[in-house]
């Protein structure tokens, strides 16, 4: 067998020219005969018996032709990628120019390549220290929260709706007199001012009364997720129920005691403002880390090549695809409420996964530069992690070779982020303030 590597017209793109032995391709087809042989009809021979010469004869000689290749041709591919070094980043462009019993089966393979980075300057680079104190307001907002969380609702009476209200309603829809599916419900209870429906439609029920009835006119927006009601007109006929509010407890030591573990008011706000500053402090690495990345990113060189950008947008979408899952949704049904095909939503997505790419392309290149690497310890520990967090067997884990290069992947890019933080100079806003002041 033999293999040509050579390098195309394009950047990052090599193209591989095999030419594999006849004696391999035969050996291969009789490997698929025997495994697909049950599925032909041939008279006077029981299924899985008729000699593989007679098949050929009956089918025609290409019969085996596709599914050898499948058989043969990937496990030679990988080796002969690996062989020669070539860090392919998007599945290989197939040509067959000669695939025929008894002669060596020739294709082509054209596939894209890792490319090189130039980076730019990674040490050094100036970041804005993130504010991360929580005050007064902070605390309250979250104890407000709270309280709404902790509400109740009260029926009001001898009065019209309000803004805020919880008002209770029939209604109907209809576009050109025609009432519309899923534009019906009984007994909805709807807030007054959560902008959760059509625009306008809250608005038009404030000043109702209690068994009021009334057609509501509102029209949809042209972005709507329904292309047969976007940017239509439209009419609903509504009946007022009921009246309520929510009714909100006093933020005393008897709340702290019903929401929480603590007895006093006082203690519960100092455990509030303990959670916020950690969750701040998160949000503040997470927020320099970004902006570290982003920055040194933009003074970097590559010539991304668009399979890599392909298959962070498939990944992403796959993504999309399993939250969906727990709505009881997939991404075809998601597309349609939304008007979008695939190749649009694609399109949106191109330049988040371009940049999501780029970032970790820097970050390798910063690996290797200043040679981070995973210890066997560090991968140990994170697996022993694993073993006790999802209640898996940690030898099988340990025996995981992927699993391994996951984690030992996962170790040096944390290790290259906090390198990048490590050597950055920080700038605190607040201390330039004081000394401008």
């Amino acid at each position: 067998m033999s293999i040509k590597v050579e390098k195309t017209d394009k950047t990052n793109e090599v193209k591989l020219t095999f030419t594999i032995e006849a004696k391999i391709f035969e050996e291969g087809m009789k490997k698929v005969y025997t495994k697909t042989a049950k599925y032909f009809s041939i008279p006077g021979f029981r299924k899985g018996k008729a000699p593989m010469s007679l098949i050929e004869k009956t089918y025609g000689p290409s019969i085996f032709y596709e599914d050898t290749f499948n058989e043969i041709v990937p496990d030679i591919y990988d080796k002969e990628i690996k062989e020669n070094n070539i860090e392919a980043v998007s599945r290989p462009d197939i040509e067959i120019t000669q695939m025929e019993k008894g002669k060596d089966l020739i294709f082509t393979a054209v596939v894209q390549t890792k490319p090189d980075v130039k980076l730019g300057k990674y040490k050094g680079i100036e970041l804005d220290k993130v504010d991360t104190s929580v005050v007064a307001a902070d605390v309250k907002k979250e104890l407000d929260r709270m309280a709404e969380k902790n509400s109740r609702l009260v029926t009001v009476e001898n009065r019209a709706v309000k803004n805020k209200d919880i008002a209770v309603i029939d209604f109907e829809g209809f576009v050109d007199g025609v009432a519309f599916e899923g534009g019906k419900a009984e007994n909805h209870e709807l807030e007054i001012g959560s902008n959760t429906f059509i625009p306008g439609f809250e608005d038009q029920v404030i000043g109702m009364k209690v068994d009021e009835e009334k057609d509501i006119n509102v029209k949809f927006p042209d972005e709507y997720f329904s292309k047969e009601l976007a940017g239509k007109d439209a009419t609903f006929k509504i009946k007022l129920h009921e009246i309520k509010v929510k009714e909100l407890p006093e933020i005393d030591d008897e709340f702290a005691k019903d929401v929480s573990e603590f007895d006093t008011l006082k203690d519960l706000k100092a455990s509030i403002k303990e959670k916020l500053t950690t969750e701040k402090k998160n949000q503040a690495k997470y927020q320099m880390e970004d902006a570290a990345i982003k920055a040194i990113s933009a003074d970097t060189k590559i010539d991304i090549p668009s399979g890599m950008i392909e298959t962070e947008i498939d990944n992403m979408l796959k993504e999309i695809d399993g939250r969906l899952a727990y709505q009881g949704l997939n991404l075809e049904q998601y597309l349609k409420m939304i008007n979008k095909s695939e190749d649009d939503l694609r399109k949106e997505y191109e330049p988040q996964a371009a940049e999501s790419v780029k970032n970790r392309l820097v970050l390798e290149a910063i690996v290797k530069a200043e040679k981070i690497e995973a210890t066997e310890k560090e991968i140990t520990e994170k697996i022993k992690e694993m073993a006790t967090n999802y209640g898996r067997n940690e030898e099988e884990l340990s025996n995981n070779e992927n699993l391994k290069e996951y984690l030992k992947n996962n170790i040096t890019t944390e290790k290259a982020i906090k390198f990048i933080i490590d050597n950055a100079k920080i700038n605190d806003p607040k201390k330039a303030e004081k000394a401008d002041k």
